[in-house]
């Protein structure tokens, strides 16, 4: 098969992939008339159960939004991948949008596990701007703008120190592509 045919059939895969992952996260907006007792949802018993939970999750989902943000997007950015002319900067541009969304994503969960514990809540609130500030990052990635990957990857950094300060240090876990695309 001839180069640019193959990379059409590449992109149109992981647009088929891209498009099944996400018309199965729809929220089905169906409603139910069982009710089922608050009692049945296991919860920790005591507040000190809580916050450790709160901490182990923060402590994964900023991992894997950190991990994403470095294996697909500054690692790429560095490379000087997203240059106009570099060889495979399409896909490079593609897999830096899904793994920006995943981040942003992770970073949003992180940042509600994060209420669990009052020194993480601390901790993290100066960075609420800078989270919100990354939902645009896929769609600077898709006009070209290769200066936002600085501003992603400061806040990741952010984000890892102010979990450290507060006794949850962050280390980067790498998601699967399959991750990536499921969100």
């Amino acid at each position: 098969m001839p180069v640019p045919l193959r990379r059409t059939w590449v992109a149109l895969i992981l647009c088929c992939a891209l498009l099944a992952g996400t018309a199965a996260c729809g929220r089905d907006d169906r409603t139910s008339t069982q009710k089922t007792p608050a009692a049945a949802s296991p919860s920790p018993s005591t507040s000190a159960e809580r916050q450790k939970f709160a901490k182990s999750r923060f402590v994964a989902n900023a991992g894997l939004a950190a991990g994403a943000t470095y294996q697909w997007i500054v690692k790429p950015w560095r490379a000087g991948t997203f240059k106009k002319g570099a060889d495979g900067r399409k896909v490079a541009l593609v897999k830096a949008g899904l793994a920006g969304a995943f981040a942003y994503n992770r970073l949003k969960a992180a940042q509600k596990n994060a209420q669990g514990d009052p020194t993480l809540t601390k901790a993290l609130a100066p960075l609420t701007a800078g989270i919100e500030s990354l939902k645009n990052l896929p769609a600077k990635l898709r006009g070209g703008d290769t200066d936002a990957m600085g501003a992603f990857e400061d806040t990741i950094n952010q984000v890892k120190s102010a979990g450290a300060s507060a006794g949850a240090p962050v280390k980067d876990q790498v998601p699967s592509s399959s991750d990536l695309s499921k969100g």
